[in-house]
């Protein structure tokens, strides 16, 4: 067992994969071992989790994840701590395994009840209801009122909770709610979830991160590199070597265009461009130029004389790595064409995303760009961005925000960084990443443009090609989360400090 950290990379595995891979375990297995192979993992990490509780109450439901609850059960009883638990189902329904546990845990003397006892922060509530027994279709039944009920019971108290697979109600797929659990609350205690034989997408982006809290995994002895893997957790990159012989050339050229002219009605979007560009200077370019398209815009420059201002006319774009619509607003929309016809390497972001969302003709440029081997490009959109460039909505980009990032990197031919909570970054015939880092403190203006140029430095820096390209945005996602996490408490994350904070 080992507690997933943002440090190393892991295979996450979907649901039909999970479900071949307990298949073939448990055939190749003695009846009920690969079960009682769960039980133990759970009845372990719970004594880690509460050592001391006063009571253990485990919550369990119809199918075998309820199974690997009345093992714990079981166990837990056996060994002379103070377990209860609720079952939800008739015991002569359940499937075999699950039957075959709960009759040990009546053996082992269990205390099986009907309701919730009170618990203290001491103890300890294990969720072993639903598992991954849930899909995203509407079901023709509400949820188990009884079900509800101890959820909500559970989230209540101020007890360690820890969920076993998944957070009830939780897809594993998606992290998204299932129908009638849109509303689950956010537990008083500590959160704990072990993930068992796989670890789930669904675990580390849209809802997951909150509802799961912190992730163990136990393989339970089970082998899943046969199965193909639905993403990957982005672990921490490898430093990168800067040699003492290299110059400014070495790190390559970052060219942000954006700030749109509306300085001269009080109304100039400089600081997004700006930011963009510090970003790109601090995260290690050799040298940023910056061609803002509001001309009255150059004071802001004062505090950063690093900065290498230039027209857009002037400016090489195929020797740059160029980085595009950074509050370029409207006037980012004539800058376009040119931008996507030349820019060898090209991220785009927010109005330019916008713009080509509303162009078919700039979309097709962007579309046209997959068939020049020259040519490398990352979009960073948020849900509403991605929704707009998939003409959907933002609620059906983050019920599947790894199909909607998969599927704008099939439309356009590019790498994309989908923000959000577990950022997904998807390119065409790769398997995706979701970012292992980041809190809600990066929910502020102009955190966007930071990232944006951290992507262009660290793209400026790589050879070219499409999985260079989902390489230098992995890290550069990862880097930008992880200065979040480790901010000083007490201290405001804005976008000009953390810009100024990154390091090549």
């Amino acid at each position: 067992m080992q507690r997933i950290s943002s440090q190393q990379p892991h295979a996450l595995h979907d649901t039909i994969a999970t479900r071949r891979l307990e298949a073939a375990a448990s055939a190749a297995l003695a009846p009920h071992a690969l079960m009682q192979r769960a039980g133990a993992a759970v009845a372990r990490l719970a004594l880690a989790l509460a050592p001391h509780a006063r009571c253990l109450w485990i919550a369990c439901g119809s199918g075998n994840n309820g199974g690997d609850g009345l093992e714990a059960a079981a166990l837990l009883q056996a060994a002379g701590h103070p377990v209860c638990v609720g079952l939800l189902a008739d015991p002569q329904q359940l499937p075999a395994d699950a039957a075959a546990a709960w009759q040990r845990a009546r053996n082992a003397g269990v205390r099986f009840i009907d309701t919730a006892p009170l618990l203290g922060p001491q103890d300890l509530c294990i969720d072993a209801l639903l598992g991954l027994g849930l899909r995203a279709q509407p079901r023709a039944q509400t949820p188990d009122q009884r079900c509800v009920q101890w959820l909500a019971q559970m989230h209540a108290s101020a007890a360690t909770l820890l969920s076993v697979d998944l957070p009830s109600g939780l897809l594993a797929d998606t992290g998204g709610w299932a129908p009638g659990f849109e509303d689950s609350p956010r537990g008083a205690g500590a959160r704990h979830t072990l993930s068992l034989l796989t670890l789930h997408p669904g675990l580390f982006t849209a809802h997951g991160r909150d509802a799961a809290g912190t992730v163990w995994f136990d393989p339970l002895g089970v082998d899943a590199s046969g199965e193909p893997a639905a993403a990957l957790l982005n672990g921490m990159p490898a430093a990168a070597a800067r040699l003492h012989a290299g110059h400014k050339g070495s790190y390559g050229d970052v060219a942000v265009i954006g700030g749109e002219g509306l300085a001269a009605r009080g109304m100039g979007m400089t600081g997004a461009a700006l930011l963009a560009a510090l970003a790109a200077l601090h995260g290690g370019a050799g040298r940023v130029l910056l061609a803002l398209l509001d001309d009255g815009a150059t004071t802001a420059l004062a505090s950063s004389p690093e900065l290498m201002l230039r027209r857009l006319e002037a400016i090489d774009l195929a020797q740059a790595s160029v980085v595009c619509g950074c509050g370029g607003g409207a006037a980012v929309a004539a800058a376009l064409p040119r931008v996507l016809t030349q820019a060898h390497r090209l991220v785009l972001d927010a109005d330019a995303l916008n713009a080509i969302a509303a162009d078919a003709a700039l979309q097709n440029l962007l579309t046209a760009r997959a068939q020049r081997s020259a040519c490398t490009t990352v979009i960073t959109p948020h849900p509403l961005e991605a929704a707009r460039l998939l003409a959907s909505t933002a609620a059906a980009v983050q019920a599947d925000r790894l199909g909607a990032a998969n599927a704008l990197a099939r439309r356009f031919g590019c790498t994309v960084v989908l923000k959000g909570s577990g950022s997904i970054v998807a390119a065409p015939g790769q398997t995706p990443r979701i970012n292992s880092t980041g809190n809600a403190r990066l929910a502020t203006a102009g955190t966007g443009d930071v990232l944006a140029g951290l992507i262009g430095a660290r793209l400026a820096a790589a050879p070219a090609g499409t999985d260079q390209a989902l390489h230098a945005a992995a890290s550069a996602c990862w880097r930008h989360g992880a200065l979040a996490d480790a901010w000083p408490a007490g201290q405001a994350l804005t976008a000009s400090a953390l810009a100024r904070t990154l390091q090549p």
